[in-house]
């Protein structure tokens, strides 16, 4: 198992943005990275299909009871929201969560998987949060950043469809880092390999 996790949380203008993020994360990139994108309901697996062509990660829908890898990309279903439980032999798996959210909240929720993580045995957390409207991912991540360690990247606001998302947790993060989206993908890697502080 892993002590690190990756969660890049997208919305408008998202689909275009992870596709200059993800292909560039090398082959021996060590944890597993979670993708939670507003999109359509059954146009996530068309996202899927688009990261796979484009990535040289292995790249795969999050699927309930499924479990997670290192070195594998996964996107949220369009239909769920989704958890990230802990189970036996220090291993993690996904878990659907469809129960109401407060009005306006989206579907898969960012703020929803990243609050699951309070109790996961991931240890560090590596969140970033793409161009979008609204606020998700905020919330999750200023609480979760009260029980775990976590780094935050917020894509720069000319690089960005929409400056909702990064906007928000820039404002109410105060170490957010904020980075061009051509230079996102090198970010990641540099915290991976030791530059976490």
């Amino acid at each position: 198992m892993t002590d690190t996790i990756v969660v890049i949380a997208s919305s408008t203008g998202g689909p275009g943005a992870l596709m200059q993020v993800l292909p560039k994360l090398p082959k021996d990139f060590p944890y597993p990275v979670v993708v939670v994108q507003h999109i359509w309901p059954g146009f996530a697996g068309s996202l899927k299909d688009s990261l796979k062509e484009k990535c040289i990660l292995p790249v795969a829908g999050a699927e309930e009871g499924g479990l997670i890898e290192a070195g594998h990309i996964y996107v949220a279903p369009s239909e769920h929201h989704i958890k990230i439980k802990k189970i036996p032999a220090k291993h993690h798996t996904f878990t659907y969560f469809d129960e109401e959210t407060k009005k306006g909240s989206a579907r898969p929720s960012a703020d929803i998987l990243l609050k699951s993580l309070e109790t996961s045995g991931y240890s560090k957390v590596i969140a970033v949060i793409l161009t979008g409207m609204g606020s998700d991912g905020t919330e999750g991540i200023l609480e979760l950043s009260t029980k775990k360690e976590v780094k935050v990247i917020a894509q720069d606001e000319a690089s960005c469809v929409v400056y909702g998302m990064p906007g928000a947790i820039a404002e109410k993060f105060e170490d957010c880092e904020i980075v061009e989206l051509e230079h996102i993908a090198e970010r990641i890697v540099q915290l991976v390999n030791g530059g976490w502080t």
